[in-house]
């Protein structure tokens, strides 16, 4: 019997394809392929793995990993993630601290920026997703290009404010510098004891992220889910968007959200929160802008602080209604997948 060399050769030549492309694999990507082979990549985490020359570039700078408050987006984590529960009104910004002291100015009075507030949908009810509804928003992206690194090679730098000097000196910081000044408040934030009721850690690798994620959610048959801008509009100002058909339910009642730090390279801060719902709500802009917008809606807000900004712009109190609101474009859910 003959061999079939052209065959052979074929199958080779294919199996060596196959391994080269392995091999170019990222070894996060690798890692999320093992532990999560059902679960589709979000882009807000794909573009972190293979990014292209341009962020490539940026990535390298320590100003831009970083960012510069006047550019962070509306919603950004710090808006909707930890301070819910202990901040005051005055402090909160569109989407985060530093941005009300940039804009705003410090002697701005809460009563000033909740008139502003009002306007913008940072929070709104679950009444609000119903098809027709109005809601005025920006979705933009956070200038922090940083990039993923393997975990034992994330492992292998300190993350810790007992370490900052030595942070400092790896990536060649001046201690005195912004850029020192958002490393220490990164750390300090990711230090800092969560909420009651919330599970928090700071992934320092898409590894980790993967390991935190599921752990909480005590399965591997997870979907990650992030917004995505599906077709941009004219302009990139705030829009009035509006809700169409089609609203979908993500499965269960515990969701697992992380959301990018500013740090030299990619660092998450997830948290678990229970009794949370978790929606993937199509949006409409004025301009014509299309947005696939992950929605978090707390159902649970018993332990808020009563000032929270939230119950002002929503005029309710804690605990007697569920509080809405979007995940920006670089964070991610993780939720069951029970199909």
């Amino acid at each position: 019997m003959g061999f079939h060399l052209p065959l052979i050769f074929a199958i080779l030549s294919l199996a060596a394809v196959a391994l080269a492309n392995h091999a170019a694999q990222p070894a996060p990507q690798l890692y999320w392929n093992s532990v999560l082979p059902n679960t589709q990549m979000p882009r807000s985490i794909s573009e972190l793995l293979h990014p292209d020359s341009k962020n490539e570039e940026k990535s390298t700078n320590m100003v831009n990993a970083v960012g510069k408050p006047e550019i962070f987006p509306l919603g950004n984590k710090h808006y909707v993630q930890k301070h819910y529960g202990r901040g005051e009104p005055e402090i909160f910004p569109l989407g985060n601290k530093r941005y009300i002291q940039k804009h705003y100015g410090k002697g701005a009075s809460p009563s000033d920026n909740l008139l502003h507030y009002k306007n913008i949908a940072i929070f709104f009810l679950e009444k609000d997703m119903r098809p027709g509804t109005t809601l005025n928003y920006q979705f933009l992206r956070n200038s922090n290009t940083a990039t993923f690194l393997p975990r034992e090679s994330a492992q292998s730098i300190p993350f810790s404010s007992n370490k900052l000097p030595e942070i400092f000196n790896h990536f060649s910081v001046k201690p005195t510098s912004v850029e020192a000044k958002t490393i220490k408040e990164t750390i300090e934030e990711c230090e800092a004891p969560g909420l009651m009721g919330e599970e928090k850690y700071c992934a320092t690798s898409l590894e980790s992220m993967v390991d935190f994620s599921t752990s909480k959610l005590g399965t591997t048959n997870v979907e990650a889910i992030s917004t995505e801008i599906l077709e941009k509009g004219a302009t990139m100002s705030m829009h009035n968007y509006t809700t169409m058909p089609g609203l979908k339910k993500l499965a269960g009642d515990k969701v697992v959200v992380c959301h990018k730090e500013n740090y030299p390279y990619a660092v998450f801060y997830c948290h678990a929160i229970k009794q949370t719902a978790a929606y993937v709500l199509s949006l409409k802009g004025d301009d014509g802008e299309k947005v696939k917008a992950v929605t978090i809606c707390h159902l649970d807000t018993s332990e808020w602080n009563p000032k929270h900004l939230s119950f002002q712009i929503l005029n309710v109190k804690p605990g007697t209604i569920p509080i809405c609101h979007f995940i920006s474009t670089d964070a991610i859910a993780f939720v069951p997948n029970h199909k």
